[in-house]
């Protein structure tokens, strides 16, 4: 099981290519001061900002907040698809499922930076720019913190990268697991976004509710 073979122009041996060393240490260094700022007294909850969705005479958000905050989820998966190289080969009808994403993951695995820059384009000109309804800067943000956590399955498969035994089988369910995570996120995020609803992903909602003023 040394090489997994490709689909579709799919390679699944990329992987340890696109993660340049400064990326991901700028994660790691984004991961501390990420969930140090979480930190907070037990009674400040109830000061908490409710994430509102922007709306114009109704209970849901504008048809372009929808549109936005859902494309965005997609960006931590594209990021992450290599993770589900075990998934997707063992399950066909998963395959099937994504068929229609491949050309945009071959687009955006074209280029090593591409993830960074997206990184950079997303927190710069869309978190941090108030003239997006903080419904878009919300949604936004978890997905750019989904994908920050990305960094742990990374240095984990850099870090040993077993090639048989009981090292590999963790090794696939680590990586199927966390692949399962970004597509339950996607699917989850997306839909709750195109419905004009707030999704709170867990273990990042809190950690992107803090970094949106």
């Amino acid at each position: 099981m040394a090489t997994l073979p490709s689909f579709s122009g799919i390679p699944w041996t990329f992987h340890h290519s696109i993660r340049p060393a400064s990326l991901s240490s700028l994660k790691s260094s984004y991961i501390v001061t990420l969930f140090s700022a979480t930190k907070k007294p037990r009674n400040s909850a109830r000061h908490r900002r409710p994430i509102l969705a922007q709306s114009k005479g109704n209970n849901s958000a504008d048809v372009p907040d929808r549109l936005i905050s859902a494309v965005c989820y997609f960006y931590p998966f594209f990021d992450g698809i290599q993770y589900g190289k075990y998934v997707i080969t063992q399950f066909p009808a998963i395959q099937i499922l994504l068929q229609p994403l491949f050309p945009a993951i071959r687009v955006f695995k074209s280029f090593p930076l591409n993830g960074f820059l997206v990184f950079l384009t997303l927190y710069f000109v869309v978190v941090r720019n108030p003239n997006f309804s903080r419904y878009v800067r919300f949604n936004t943000m978890q997905a750019i913190v989904l994908d920050v956590l990305l960094i742990f399955p990374d240095l984990l498969e850099r870090s040993f990268n077993p090639r048989e035994g009981l090292g590999l089988d963790l090794m696939m369910s680590l990586d199927s697991s966390a692949f399962l995570f970004l597509l339950v996120c996607l699917i989850y995020g997306s839909t709750s976004c195109l419905l004009g609803e707030v999704p709170r992903l867990p273990i990042v909602a809190e950690a992107a509710e803090r970094q949106v003023p």
